[in-house]
């Protein structure tokens, strides 16, 4: 079942991410994805869960994204037809980094426990 709130979480991230690449000034948010939005069961708050790119300090443009929340909130009602526009709160998306770490750790138990060269299985 394709329920409303998940209908309106993808409008509201696709919207965000368009806003965010073409009318948000500040130079500290640098190149982000919006990578998710959560939105609460009653839709009046959305996480907006942002992953910044390799250049790009992730707090600084949570920091500068959250700062302007209230500008982005009121172009995304010029965009968004609902009744009452959530409050949007920006979040680090760590879930790469996370899964990289983990891949690094399943790497490394992976080499330590092959045998060195010449020894047998």
């Amino acid at each position: 079942m394709y329920s409303r709130s998940i209908r309106v979480a993808d409008q509201i991230q696709r919207q965000i991410a368009l806003l965010v690449a073409h009318e948000v000034a500040d130079p500290r948010v640098g190149e982000v994805t919006v990578s998710g939005i959560d939105l609460s069961p009653d839709m009046r708050q959305a996480r907006v869960l942002v992953t910044p790119g390799r250049e790009t300090d992730g707090d600084a443009s949570v920091e500068a994204l959250n700062r302007a929340a209230g500008f982005l909130r009121s172009r995304l009602g010029r965009r968004v037809r609902m009744r009452r526009l959530p409050r949007l709160v920006f979040e680090h998306d760590r879930t790469l980094e996370l899964a990289l770490r983990i891949d690094a750790l399943i790497d490394g138990t992976a080499a330590a426990s092959r045998p060195a060269r010449g020894e047998p299985c």
